[in-house]
């Protein structure tokens, strides 16, 4: 009979790099692989040289090379499942989180995150969606956040399942063959002839750890879209969003800058339209990734996915309609 205490006590872990993750730095994948591990113990592993690679001591921005063999010293990583270790009121949500799946295969899922949902934990946030899926789906050791929403926006936010298929994606992303576009309430007339918008933003992190962004010569280029869909008189307008550049708050700091900001933007919104906004019942930020299209990482065809507008975002406009007519 085996000894409980013994089998649970930690060993020295041996891992052969696989083919995908060819050129990951090892601190990004430990960081992966060592689940619940603080990320500062991971690099006093490195630094102390507990975790070798061919039997030898590394750097943290060591890429690694498929058939590394690495050794992992003894470190004691609580044996629960995420899942387990939650709170009754966030199992509520990870099991809501299972409804908001619009597809799902072997290599890639994407959900139609709500509003007020952190993408993962962090910054006060110690939950968020990909800790919320992790627990959903604990057999898929490799899930990952392909790219990011603010915490306020809902809409279409996409998970790799392999790492050759978060490559794949991201290589997208950074070609910008991959097209998202969001739907923005916004306060005023906005006009056709306000196609683009090219003004380059600076992000400044604040001592609360809040982060601000600013257009800003000193910032990095950055390039929206803009579509008129719907003007509701002069107080407000629908507009599709299509983002070119993905800089944080993009969206929101270029409707700022033209003088239309975003229906209840707490951070860039206008405290007038805002107050008009909740009086018609809208209490969170009016700004939704409702298309996504891309090419497959894995049939290498092209997928283009959709969600709608919540309901309250809908009962908005029509209420708004309803309000326009004489």
């Amino acid at each position: 009979m085996t000894d409980s205490s013994q089998s649970n006590s930690p060993k020295v872990q041996w891992v052969t790099v696989e083919p995908d993750y060819q050129g990951q730095r090892i601190d990004n994948f430990l960081r992966t692989f060592l689940k619940g591990v603080p990320k500062s113990l991971i690099y006093r592993l490195l630094r102390k040289g507990e975790v070798r690679v061919n039997k030898k001591r590394i750097k943290p921005e060591y890429k690694l090379q498929a058939g590394d063999l690495l050794r992992i010293a003894p470190i004691r990583v609580s044996e629960k499942s995420q899942e387990e270790t939650l709170p009754s009121a966030k199992l509520t949500k990870v099991a809501q989180l299972e409804e908001c799946i619009v597809y799902e295969d072997k290599l890639i899922l994407v959900i139609n995150k709500p509003s007020g949902i952190a993408v993962h934990g962090g910054s006060g946030v110690n939950f968020g969606v990909i800790e919320a899926l992790r627990a959903l789906r604990p057999k898929e050791k490799h899930l990952e956040l392909v790219h990011r929403l603010d915490r306020a926006t809902s809409g279409l936010l996409m998970l790799a399942k392999r790492r050759s298929a978060l490559k794949h994606m991201q290589d997208q992303l950074r070609s910008k063959t991959m097209k998202k576009q969001y739907l923005a309430l916004v306060k005023g007339k906005w006009q056709d002839r306000d196609r683009v918008v090219n003004e380059p933003l600076l992000k400044n992190t604040l001592n609360s750890g809040e982060r601000m962004v600013r257009v800003s010569s000193d910032g990095k280029p950055s390039e929206t879209r803009f579509r008129v869909l719907e003007r509701f008189g002069s107080d407000a307008t629908l507009v599709e969003a299509s983002p070119i550049t993905g800089r944080t708050h993009q969206i929101r700091v270029h409707t700022q800058c033209k003088g239309h900001p975003i229906a209840c933007d707490d951070r860039y919104g206008d405290d007038g339209f805002d107050r008009a906004m909740k009086e018609r019942g809208l209490n969170r930020l009016f700004l939704h990734a409702h298309r996504l299209r891309f090419l497959h990482p894995g049939e290498e065809v092209t997928m283009e996915l959709e969600a709608p507008l919540e309901p309250r975002l809908q009962k908005l406009l029509k209420r708004l309609k309803t309000e326009e007519r004489p």
